[in-house]
């Protein structure tokens, strides 16, 4: 089956990502760690087949993920796990409005996590 046809599959477990809820990647667009043009291009994977990721997102929407070994949250400072536990958190709670709110993918990201447009889209304005 094309690829167009079946979605996103998840490099780890390989099956399909359904939507954007799910996506490691757009997860990681929406707190600014990838541009948007990564999005048609980096490889997808579940937020939940990301340890080190899912283990950060703190919301009883979202089960309760560990990641094992030296990558562990507890092996952070406690300043840095608690940044990094608001961060995915509020990323993880963005996916989950966007898309039912219509947002264009330009609006994706957190308010603070957006990156600056180019002077030349700027200009086009």
């Amino acid at each position: 089956m094309a690829r167009c046809d079946q979605g996103y599959l998840c490099e780890v477990c390989g099956d399909e990502v359904e939507d954007i809820t799910q996506s490691d990647l757009y997860l990681r667009y929406v707190i600014g760690e990838l541009e948007a043009r990564a999005l048609l291009t980096a490889p997808e994977r579940h937020i939940t087949c990301h340890p080190f990721v899912a283990q950060f997102i703190l919301d009883e929407r979202f089960p309760a993920q560990t990641c094992e070994g030296a990558f562990h949250k507890g092996s952070l400072d406690d300043a840095e796990r608690q940044r990094l536990e608001d961060l995915y958190t509020r990323g993880w709670q963005r996916l989950q409005v966007v898309r039912e709110q219509g947002v264009p993918i330009s609006e994706y990201p957190l308010e603070d996590c957006r990156r600056p447009r180019p002077a030349a889209d700027v200009a086009r304005d």
